[in-house]
């Protein structure tokens, strides 16, 4: 790669941030966990998180403060629990 295309890459994930508890809140979305050892989920109230994280909290990082309720691992991984638009079976252009 490039000197100049890795400068540019390099400055755009600069820019970026993870999303946040409060911006979560705000579009009214929860956090959804998962288990990487047991495969369990759930989806956790922002709301609740917030009160113990505050809205600034990076959602990415909540895992590592997590326990999963059904096999006890603290291997979780959270992410935004974006709406789904169920299964899609046919596109048009």
């Amino acid at each position: 790669m490039g000197r100049m295309k890795r400068e540019l890459m390099d400055r755009k994930d600069r820019d970026q941030r993870a999303a946040q508890l409060g911006d979560l809140l705000s579009a009214k979305v929860g956090v959804f966990c998962w288990c990487n050892r047991c495969s369990h989920y759930a989806e956790a109230s922002t709301a609740m998180l917030i009160a113990q994280l505050g809205p600034a909290f990076p959602v990415p990082e909540i895992g590592a403060r997590m326990r999963c309720s059904s096999c006890g691992s603290k291997d979780v991984s959270t992410r935004p629990a974006w709406p789904n638009l169920g299964p899609v079976s046919k596109h048009t252009a």
